[in-house]
């Protein structure tokens, strides 16, 4: 059940693997520059500062979760669908486990039963103006212990919704074998679709916190880059590209 060096080593793709590490993206952004193709990934047993929205940082402890970052070149056309490629690579993670009721809340959220069960963060580098490739990090509960915690309601982990063990190497060699699958098909309709049709924000009511303030209304939709159209009481129409978003 643990993740071991010559686990990873074993991978067929360029693969470090830190017992501890602080932030497997920012490893993954370093190593990018020097080249790496396509599809390399850096995997961490445990990350003690890891990255999400806003400058938010969390630890993951050892033994409990995947906490990993992959390096991926897409054409500047397609960087709206890294973070796309994420959640839908996750959510066909806990489908192809057995998981119902798996969604994703707007942006890449990926959702058991309405509970978060990962974290997705994609950092874009650059060298000037020109696009050199982006970390795809991603988390995913395996068997984190939310019970009786803060969290209780809000999140859940794979081994707690399928009641039973898994094997966690198993689990990265098939979400990565997801993001092979649609990194090759950066651009297309096919991701973009994969992603919106298991979205569960479309027509709830919605809060959105955003750099220039909050956005409420009902979710009418996304549009061709990703973003939410948010109506307002007045019946305006909002373009959402990111923000920290709240149901109900």
């Amino acid at each position: 059940m643990t993740l071991t060096g010559e686990q990873i080593a074993a991978l067929a793709r360029p693969a470090r693997f830190y017992e501890q590490a602080d932030s497997t993206n920012d490893l993954a952004l370093a190593w990018l520059y020097e080249g790496v193709p396509s599809g390399a990934v850096v995997i961490a047993d445990e990350q003690l500062r890891g990255r999400g929205r806003k400058g938010r940082t969390w630890h993951t402890p050892p033994g409990v979760a995947l906490a990993l970052s992959v390096i991926l070149y897409p054409p500047v056309s397609a960087l709206h669908q890294v973070s796309m490629l994420g959640a839908v690579a996750i959510a066909e993670l806990a489908e192809h486990l057995g998981l119902d009721a798996v969604g994703i809340k707007w942006p890449n959220d990926v959702q058991v039963n309405g509970r978060k069960m990962s974290g997705v963060l994609p950092e874009v580098a650059w060298d000037g103006d020109q696009l050199r490739g982006v970390v795809l990090g991603m988390g995913v509960n395996v068997r984190v212990d939310f019970s009786g915690g803060p969290l209780e309601q809000t999140a859940i982990s794979l081994e707690t919704a399928l009641n039973r063990r898994l094997d966690r190497f198993e689990l990265v060699v098939y979400l990565l074998e997801r993001v092979d699958y649609w990194s090759a098909r950066f651009g297309s309709v096919a991701l973009a679709d994969a992603w919106k049709m298991r979205l569960n924000t479309v027509g709830q009511s919605v809060t959105v916190e955003t750099p220039t303030g909050a956005v409420i209304g009902v979710a009418q939709a996304v549009d061709e880059q990703g973003a939410l159209m948010v109506r307002d009481v007045n019946g305006r129409i909002h373009r959402v590209m990111a923000g920290d978003i709240a149901l109900g």
